[in-house]
C-alpha cells in the first residue's frame, strides 16, 4: 500500500502559477508509475501527466508547455509545476500511484487539492 498526500492548491488569477506537491509513504522506486489527474465539476476525472519510474513523462495535450512534473526521490515527493494557468484548469487535482502486484496493477489516490483559476 501507499498513502499519498497532496498540497499546494489554491486560488490564482489567470496567467498565474501554482506548484502542487504529492508526498508518498514509500519509495518511488517501489512504485510503477506516478501521475496527476484532475476532475472538474460535472466532468470525469482526466489524466494530466504521468511519470514512469522517473524515466519518462507524458502530458495531456491541454497542459503541454505549461505544466511540468518533477520529483525528489530522497523525499518521496512528486511535484506539478503549473504555469500560465487558465480558468479551464480549475479542478480538484489528484495524485495517483500505480503499484504492480501479483494480482495486477493497483491504483492509489490522494485526497485531492483544489485549484481555482479566476479570469
Amino acid at each position: 500500500q501507499v498513502q499519498l498526500v497532496e498540497s499546494g492548491g489554491g486560488l490564482v488569477q489567470a496567467g498565474g502559477s501554482l506548484r502542487l506537491s504529492c508526498a508518498a509513504s514509500r519509495s518511488f522506486f517501489t512504485i510503477n508509475t506516478m501521475g496527476w489527474y484532475r476532475q472538474a465539476p460535472g466532468k470525469q476525472r482526466e489524466l494530466v501527466a504521468v511519470d514512469i519510474r522517473g524515466a519518462a513523462r507524458n502530458y495531456a495535450d491541454f497542459v503541454k508547455g505549461r505544466f511540468t512534473v518533477s520529483r525528489d526521490n530522497a523525499k518521496n515527493t512528486m511535484y506539478l509545476q503549473m504555469n500560465n494557468l487558465k480558468p479551464e484548469d480549475t479542478a480538484v487535482y489528484y495524485c495517483n500511484a500505480a503499484l504492480r502486484t501479483l494480482a495486477g496493477i493497483v491504483d492509489y489516490w490522494g485526497q485531492g487539492t483544489q485549484v481555482t483559476v479566476s479570469s
